[in-house]
């Protein structure tokens, strides 16, 4: 694959983790079990070697929130836990692991350079109210700055650490040097703020009160007069520009890319094309919310759109679409859409009317 990409003109980025942990090491406690970390350096190495004469981009993890909270305490992704202290301390070896993995990386593929992806949103709520504030702040924490602080040298935010008490692993001061390994840059994966409220008095989420929030419904959020996508989540693209500027001022991060963006709709094949306006404005406004964000000093220097087929994705299986291209699951025939018509034009001309 990578030669074919680079046959065809296409600069690699390669992932090396992508929440495909072998099962072997799952038998043996997973990402909660420390040596899972010396497990992905040693991978790391491997593969930068296979290919680090052909790829010089390359992503640790993506989207350690994920694999961390999702498979650990929500059990929706494998491995489906739902424990607190199991997911904090996934979070922490997976840090680890990636820091572990950046000189390994670099000595197998000289002039390389080395990132992670990180999904990221602003939280947002219906009131100013102050429990609703504080909301927002315990989101912030868990969602963004429990990956970004110890990955730029601040270590895990104090009021999270202080707000999951015994919860929290062991975490050392040298654990926290290896994290803070530098990078060449950060990937973004961002497709929405995320709607939150202070927890209810009979909260939605067992760990609702220790976490501090729970999420609106996708119900709630379209009541609160915003327009969803099919996974439910609002579209909003100021917020997309917020977040960015958001980063690059309280960060110091040499080079963004925007490895992940993009919206699943009921898209419908119909006399062989599909109509996808809906896909054509999201991009058209986030694009558009991206160039006010650089103009901004936002140090963007990349956007990958998500993504250029249908695909299986996770949980949902096959039933969301985020594709540019339409996939006939049952033929494998690919029809481009109308946004991949609309988002091949903008690309080939560097910009679009506004």
């Amino acid at each position: 694959m990578v030669d074919g990409l680079l046959d065809r003109g296409i600069t690699p980025f390669a992932t090396i983790y992508h929440w495909d942990l072998p099962q072997a090491l799952q038998d043996e406690g997973g990402w909660e079990n420390r040596a899972t970390c010396d497990a992905f350096a040693d991978y790391a190495e491997v593969v930068a070697r296979r290919l680090g004469d052909r790829v010089h981009h390359w992503i640790t993890h993506n989207e350690p929130w994920v694999v961390s909270f999702l498979g650990h305490l929500d059990g929706v992704h494998a491995p489906g836990r739902t424990d607190l202290r199991a997911a904090l301390t996934v979070s922490h070896h997976v840090l680890l692991s990636h820091g572990m993995a950046i000189p390994r990386i670099r000595a197998a593929s000289p002039g390389a350079q080395v990132g992670i992806t990180l999904n990221l949103g602003l939280g947002r709520t219906r009131t100013d109210a102050a429990p609703e504030m504080e909301a927002i702040r315990s989101v912030d924490g868990h969602f963004n700055r429990w990956f970004l602080d110890p990955l730029h040298g601040k270590g895990f935010p104090a009021d999270m650490v202080a707000q999951y008490g015994d919860a929290m692993p062991e975490v050392s001061a040298d654990d926290l040097d290896v994290i803070a390994t530098p990078t060449d840059f950060l990937g973004i994966n961002s497709y929405n703020p995320s709607l939150v409220r202070a927890p209810a008095v009979e909260p939605t989420h067992p760990e609702a009160a220790r976490l501090g929030f729970e999420y609106l419904t996708p119900e709630e959020i379209a009541d609160a007069g915003y327009e969803l996508t099919a996974m439910g989540w609002p579209i909003v693209p100021e917020a997309f520009e917020q977040l960015l500027t958001r980063v690059a001022r309280e960060y110091d991060v040499a080079a963004i890319y925007i490895t992940e963006n993009g919206a699943a709709f009921d898209d419908e094949l119909v006399a062989g094309a599909v109509h996808d306006p809906r896909r054509v404005a999201f991009y058209r406004s986030h694009l558009a919310a991206l160039r006010r964000a650089i103009d901004e000093g936002a140090p963007v220097v990349g956007y990958f759109a998500w993504s250029l087929l249908d695909n299986f994705e996770w949980a949902w299986g096959y039933s969301k679409r985020f594709g540019l291209v339409h996939v006939d699951y049952e033929t494998q025939r690919r029809t481009p859409k109308a946004s991949a018509l609309w988002y091949r034009q903008a690309i080939g001309a560097n910009g679009f009317e506004a």
